[in-house]
């Protein structure tokens, strides 16, 4: 095949060359005489592609982009120009969606043209798109598929249609002129990929960067247009890069230095417009900069011309403090140090590639990353650790990365111990197969070793460990080549960690909590980053668990509301009145992503309005199906710590409080059903509550809104010892015996409990006295005692003739008939200078607990009520039956009831990390 020789595309903009430049600041004063020499050929390796380095078109010679051009090579000039370096240099980047069309071509070139810097370097990737389009080229001709021509049309149309729309007269001309030539010369080379049926990778290169060439020079005529000064850069001319390793290349600075000098010189400019991507080998072969090429361009001329800044733009604000599609609330980061960018980009974070950042860290200057679409945005730098910065354990850990679809090996076994070798071994045998080794783990004992690598790539791992390890795991020198599919890897990054106690003890107390299992763990004594292994599936989890300790309030609570009746409507105004103040003053971040009621759920995956939430819950809602609501919750990835708050009486509820919890939901309840139902099903939720890091509080089951529960168990876990716990449970009955007094008649005063409230809708469900035997067995069941609700002897004051009663209407008409039974022992009561009291007793001393019509002396505190209020007292070790330990307050009522679960909901956010 007849070898082709392509002329340099650093041509079309001679007319602009020409035009005077200003030389006000005097800082050009310098002789721009260029001496030409005789091009000469060049050998262009074995493809035999290859291109003249310069432009015939500053001597007026038309601009053809063709073998026959007469061209002027760099490394034949000589240099008059100096080429000034420093602060005065801003070099931008802006990414294919920047360039994606011709309005945003316009947009970059106005940013540019808005830029105060005294000097400024572009450099532009393909259109949005373009690249794949190229390389589809390719692909589609080596594989002979005819329609690669149609494919090419397209690239043309693209580009021709952009054109039209961007530029006019004599620019549209010239660039459509060169587009033309490009595409013929395309064609053609495309047509020899199809009939050889195959593309070298050099050859692909040189297709792939003709993208660059067009959108680089449709930016420079847009600026031209504003009659600034601006020179167009091929930078094939000036980079040059040496190839490092499989889709690796390093830079050759001394080298691109020198060639940039002799390029400048030619074409001094105050812009200059460049093609990132494309470079060129040390024999003048085309070749890219791969994976992220354009970012590495700028990054690389940046650091030959000393710029004192160079701005990434892009469609984002910034560097987020995890991924914004995982973790809805991260955050942008105003400042990166290179180390913890470098880090971050190492485990899969979208900031930059690795390598972008090495030239600009050699000479400390700035990558700002900036969204085009968002000026307003001032977007992240990365720079030399900001000296500034707060050294508290937020601002310590920067961000959160993973890396999804990994296997963990282990290689255990007692042989290991102490034998020089066995690590070289086995990365020797995982080097033999090409695997990437993502995470190294070793016990200090030496007994294992585990790594982390691709899952597409631990077959062969494994395959090529036991080959290596045959005699070693026949003669049990080595246990197991062990490996360990769906893991996910999770890395905290910060380059403060070094010097800040206490980060690894709150991101492990962050995951524990979460309930995640860390498989592997791994960190350098550099400690720029923590890095844990853990399942796929729970990584997502982990990741938002991690960041919300970090980055947002230190507590934020997912909380779902069954049962939006009295108690649950409360606590949901309660709720809408304190967020605010919770998350500015606590650190506390309550979303209500659910409500369900029997009959219509209202679910949100950030959070419900709660200013609105019962109109919502009328007109927005759903068919009630609890299974789908606790799915919704515990399936939501926006917030790691999920709580389930049970506003019922409903023992069917109640019954999931168990599976809720194995799922890692905490469950919150003022629902007596599950803690004084069967002891089995009781001790077994408890159980399962004591193993793991969910909790189940239930603070309201007795009392409402006192703190009876959390009083008995901070007796016990002090040490002392309960012996009696004796108390008015019952806000109704409290009320109804408190009013019971003088001549009033005991029918009069339940009609009047019920009016205002105080009873059931069917009073005997109070006046049965199961509520309160409730709470008798459920302070017995925290006091150690293994009772059953039906151990326990209740003193109904309903009458036996009453309990047939089909209705509460039928029982308040036939409840008159019983007044004087009852007048009759108020007034025993009273004469013996005794009040009648409704009671609960614990008798732990004797292992029972029973509930009673008591009557007390005026003098005791039991006979001091009013209203509704509740009274418990605690007899111990410390506390002697003279003395009691006593708790008294309002013990009924829809507000200090919702008060009571509130308190839990803030109770669990403290466990979970929020500041008491």
């Amino acid at each position: 095949m007849r070898s082709l020789a392509v002329a340099s595309h650093a041509s079309p903009f001679a007319a602009a060359r020409r035009r005077p430049r200003s030389s006000a600041s005097g800082r050009d004063a310098v002789s721009q005489c260029v001496k030409c020499e005789r091009n000469q050929d060049r050998p262009l390796g074995a493809l035999r592609i290859g291109y003249s380095q310069g432009s015939s078109q500053r001597h007026g010679s038309k601009n053809l982009f063709t073998p026959a051009a007469a061209a002027v090579s760099v490394e034949q000039i000589e240099v008059t120009t100096y080429l000034p370096k420093g602060d005065m240099w801003s070099v931008h980047k802006f990414g294919g969606t920047c360039m994606g069309t011709p309005q945003r071509i316009q947009n970059v070139a106005d940013v540019v043209l808005g830029d105060s810097s005294e000097r400024k370097l572009i450099i532009v990737s393909a259109m949005s798109k373009v690249t794949d389009m190229m390389y589809n080229l390719v692909h589609k001709a080596q594989s002979r598929d005819d329609s690669y021509t149609e494919a090419v049309d397209k690239v043309f149309e693209k580009h021709m249609s952009a054109a039209k729309e961007l530029l006019d007269g004599e620019d549209l001309a010239r660039f459509l002129s060169q587009l033309h030539s490009d595409i013929s010369n395309l064609r053609a080379m495309l047509r020899a990929i199809y009939i050889a049926g195959h593309a070298t990778e050099s050859f692909s290169e040189f297709v792939v960067g003709y993208g660059e060439l067009w959108s680089s020079q449709m930016l420079c005529y847009a600026i031209q247009k504003s009659g600034a000064s601006c020179s167009w850069m091929d930078t094939r001319e000036v980079l040059v890069v040496k190839p490092s390793g499989p889709d690796m290349v390093d830079p050759d600075y001394v080298e691109s230095e020198k060639r940039l000098q002799k390029w400048f010189s030619r074409q001094p400019a105050e812009i200059i417009v460049a093609t990132g991507f494309i470079a060129s080998t040390p024999e003048n072969i085309p070749t890219t900069l791969k994976r992220d090429g354009s970012d590495f361009s700028a990054a690389i001329i940046g650091s030959l011309v000393r710029a004192g800044q160079v701005t990434i733009w892009t469609d984002v604000d910034g560097v987020f403090s995890a991924d914004p599609r995982k973790v809805s609330e991260a955050v942008i980061l105003s400042t990166l140090s290179y180390q913890e960018a470098w880090e971050m980009s190492y485990f899969g974070a979208n900031v930059l590639h690795p390598r972008t950042i090495i030239p600009v860290m050699k000479d400390n200057i700035p990558i700002v990353i900036r969204n085009m679409f968002d000026l307003s945005a001032p977007g992240t730098v990365i720079c030399k650790q900001p000296a500034n910065e707060d050294a508290d354990l937020d601002a310590c850990v920067k961000s959160f990365a993973t890396i999804d679809k990994l296997a963990l090996v282990n290689v255990e076994g007692t042989g290991m111990a102490g034998v020089p070798g066995t690590a070289n071994a086995i990365f020797s045998a995982v080097k033999d197969v090409g695997a990437n080794v993502i995470m190294i783990s070793q016990a200090s004992s030496e007994h294992s070793i585990c790594f982390a690598v691709p899952e597409k790539e631990v077959a062969a791992v494994s395959a090529a460990l036991h080959a290596r390890f045959r005699e070693a795991l026949a003669a049990g020198r080595l246990s197991k080549v062990e490996v360990i599919q769906g893991c996910s890897i999770l890395a905290a990054v910060g380059l403060r960690m070094a010097s800040t106690p206490g980060v690894s003890a709150i991101l492990f107390d962050a995951l524990a909590k979460a309930n995640i299992n860390v498989r592997a763990i791994a960190q350098g004594c550099s400690e720029y980053n923590i890095t844990v292994v853990l399942k796929q599936e729970d990584c997502v989890r982990a990741l938002r668990a991690a960041h919300s300790r970090f980055f947002l309030s230190k507590t934020t609570l997912a909380v779902g509301i069954i049962g939006p009746g009295l108690i649950g409507a409360t606590l949901l105004n309660q709720l809408r009145e304190q967020v605010a103040v919770l998350k500015e003053n606590m650190n506390i971040d309550v979303r209500v992503i659910g409500i369900t009621g029997a009959s219509r759920m209202l679910l949100s995956d950030t959070g419900v309005e709660l200013t609105s939430w019962k109109e919502n819950l009328q007109q927005e809602a759903k068919p009630a199906d609890l299974a789908n609501f606790v799915r919704h919750l515990s399936e939501n990835h926006v917030f790691p710590n999920k709580v389930l708050v049970d506003c019922t009486a409903d023992a069917d509820v109640a019954s999931h409080y168990y599976d809720w919890l194995k799922k890692g939901i905490h469950v919150i309840t003022p629902n007596k059903k599950a803690n004084s139902g069967p002891l089995d099903q009781y001790l077994k939720l408890r159980t399962l509550q004591r193993a793991s890091y969910t909790h189940y509080f239930y603070e309201a089951t007795v009392g409402a809104g006192l703190p009876i529960i959390s009083t008995l168990r901070g007796l016990l876990e002090t040490g002392d010892k309960i012996l009696r716990i004796e108390g008015i449970f019952s806000g109704t009955l409290s009320y109804i015996f408190n009013n019971f007094e003088g001549s009033r008649s005991f029918s009069d005063v339940v009609t009047e409990a019920k009016e205002a409230g105080y009873t059931e809708p069917d009073p005997r469900d109070d006046l049965s006295g199961t509520d309160v035997a409730r709470k008798v067995i459920i302070l017995a069941r925290e006091s150690g005692l293994r009772l059953e609700l039906s151990d326990i002897p209740v003193e109904s004051l309903v009458p036996e003739a009453l309990k047939s009663c089909l209705s509460a209407d039928e029982y308040m008409q036939k409840l008159p008939s019983f007044d004087q039974d009852w007048a009759t022992q108020r007034h025993d009561a009273e004469a013996a200078g005794e009040v009648l009291r409704y009671v609960g007793v614990v008798d732990v001393l004797n292992k029972k607990g029973r509930v009673e019509l008591k009557r007390y002396k005026r003098d005791h505190p039991f006979a001091q009520l009013s209203g509704s209020d509740n009274i418990i007292a605690f007899t111990t070790s410390r506390y002697k039956e003279e003395q009691p330990l006593i708790v008294r307050g309002p013990g009924a009522g829809a507000e200090v009831t919702a008060g009571g679960v509130f308190c839990d909901i803030l109770r669990l956010a403290s466990y979970l990390g929020a500041p008491s």
